[in-house]
């Protein structure tokens, strides 16, 4: 009963660290179109109806690895790490953080901390806790709505490094060269 708890406990961590962290933001100086925010938010949202939400009954409820304690706790064990990942890659941003795709005024281009590794660490982050937490639960409508997460995600970030390009040109191009998206070396 515990490790359910856990899972909450993590989530509900991530939920705080980034409504706290918010308040900083800096002023959004440019945005992207309401269509394109729409889009991915609507396909995150049946991700996470999956992922948070299993069907009862059905083949999204088969199990794709056995219902052991050893795995609920590797499950959370990853989830905790992703959530770990996610608020490190949040404060690393710091005050260039925004919920949705946007520039903001004095932007900066952060490549230390877990930017370093990957460009998009709060993705990785929140996905590897994604992962941990269908593991935990075992069901394969999770599994699939962290696949429905990484599309959206991958829909997102996109368009976020278009507008980063625009922003820091050459230097942003190079980062991309050099720093995988969300998988580091990849």
């Amino acid at each position: 009963m515990w490790i359910s708890y856990g899972y909450a406990a993590l989530w509900v961590l991530l939920a705080l660290v980034w409504a706290v962290a918010a308040m900083g933001a800096k002023r959004t100086s440019r945005s992207e179109p309401m269509g394109a925010r729409v889009a991915y938010i609507s396909i995150f949202f049946v991700g996470n109806f999956l992922l948070f939400r299993p069907p009862l009954s059905g083949p999204l409820s088969m199990l794709f690895v056995p219902s052991t304690r050893a795995i609920a706790i590797f499950g959370l064990i990853l989830t905790a790490v992703g959530v770990a990942v996610a608020i490190w890659a949040r404060l690393a941003l710091g005050a260039n953080w925004s919920g949705t795709v946007t520039i903001k005024q004095d932007h900066e281009l952060i490549r230390r901390g877990p930017y370093r590794l990957v460009r998009h660490p709060i993705y990785s982050g929140i996905l590897l806790a994604m992962l941990g937490t269908a593991i935990g639960n075992g069901r394969v409508a999770c599994l699939l709505g962290v696949a429905i997460n990484f599309a959206s995600f991958r829909y997102k970030w996109k368009i976020e490094e278009r507008f980063l390009i625009d922003q820091f040109g050459e230097q942003y191009i190079q980062y991309q060269r050099e720093v995988g998206a969300v998988i580091p070396g990849l």
